[in-house]
């Protein structure tokens, strides 16, 4: 099981203090929020893409890209990387480009955003953006498989003999999840490509989540990847803690209370009971995202969501001290214990190279 954090990069004042951070304070606070993942044993950081205030991350490659300089281990990628409305060459060669300073350690979700007016931002139309992710990522695919494409599509202007450069690191794609909070055809597009599927499940009770990764594993079953329950989940999930419930509790009230995503609305009580969102004791994070499995199946990556509502860094960062101490070797354990050995990890580069490798072995072999 990978465990990580991811971001959506707002920029929100502070409900205690009345303050709120500039551009460059939320930026620097999300490389030093990374290093810190790193530190403490998590595998994964991950951010949005936004390309509209109250939000920093319009350049999701770039910011990992320093971030990969100053980080050893852990995997890099991104909660959405927009399909639909970033030119499919850019995404080719930036995704490119990260995976091969950063030795690998980069993924990314693609997905449609939440933002409707970014599609005219960028000379697109909103009507077109089932049709736009199904064609922008035939041809991602193309340019990381072929070193050479030839393609004409109806919403781009034709490629001929084109080369995206750098090419994939070892001639191994980054691997893809595809990210969706309602959208079925999302779910038939990962399967059918053998992809990932990353469910946000933060705002909805899991019943919504259930339908659409049920749909995902079924479909990549039919499709002939594996298994239904050897298919590849990622889910989001969110947490405040304290050693003291009841301080936790008291803590983040005034937060989740004025948050641009939720406040004015249930009572905080009523969304962590509907939804992941645990506001508790370590013990209570713990037992809640164990619980996870039990709705969704073995799954291959946890990302939580710490960084928002305006909660300071300080903050933020004592949270994942305390996540490191004494949630991460719990849940490590014991998701390790649970997990059938038919049910696979998490797509690496390092295991994603070594597969094709000896597919390409076990074919010479073949061929005599």
């Amino acid at each position: 099981m990978e465990i990580g954090v991811f971001s959506v990069s707002d920029i929100t004042q502070d409900p205690t203090t009345g303050r709120t951070p500039t551009e460059r304070e939320r930026i620097k606070a999300a490389v030093s929020i990374a290093k810190k993942v790193e530190e403490i044993g998590m595998d994964v950081y991950a951010t949005g893409e936004h390309h509209n205030p109250p939000f920093y991350a319009s350049s999701p490659t770039t910011l990992l890209g320093y971030i990969a300089a100053q980080t050893e281990r852990i995997t890099l990628s991104t909660t959405t990387t927009l399909i639909t409305t970033n030119d499919p060459v850019k995404i080719a060669e930036d995704f490119a480009m990260l995976q091969q300073l950063s030795d690998g350690r980069v993924d990314l979700v693609l997905g449609r955003g939440n933002t409707a007016p970014v599609y005219p931002w960028f000379g697109r139309n909103i009507q077109d953006s089932l049709e736009l992710t199904v064609e922008n990522y035939a041809l991602l695919r193309k340019l990381w498989d072929e070193d050479v494409v030839n393609w004409q599509g109806k919403h781009r202007t034709p490629l001929q003999n084109f080369t995206a450069t750098p090419r994939p690191l070892d001639g191994v794609a980054p691997f893809v999840w595809h990210g969706s909070i309602r959208t079925p055809q999302i779910a038939e597009l990962a399967a059918y490509y053998g992809d990932g599927f990353f469910a946000n499940n933060i705002f909805w009770p899991k019943e919504h989540y259930m339908q659409l990764i049920g749909l995902y594993r079924e479909r990549y079953a039919h499709y002939g990847h594996g298994t239904a329950d050897q298919a590849i989940v990622g889910l989001g999930g969110q947490f405040f803690m304290r050693k003291n419930s009841q301080d936790a509790v008291n803590e983040f009230r005034p937060y989740f209370d004025n948050a641009p995503v939720y406040g004015h609305g249930p009572s905080m009580e009523d969304f962590t009971a509907q939804t992941p969102l645990t506001v508790g004791s370590p013990q209570e994070v713990i037992e809640k995202t164990l619980s996870f499995a039990d709705a969704f199946g073995d799954y291959q990556r946890q990302l939580f969501l710490i960084d928002h509502a305006g909660l300071p860094l300080k903050t933020v960062l004592e949270q994942l001290d305390l996540f490191g101490e004494e949630v991460l070797p719990v849940l490590k354990r014991e998701f390790a214990a649970r997990r059938p050995a038919h049910v696979p990890d998490a797509p690496t580069h390092a295991s994603r190279k070594a597969a094709r490798d000896a597919a390409l072995a076990g074919e010479t072999v073949s061929n005599g």
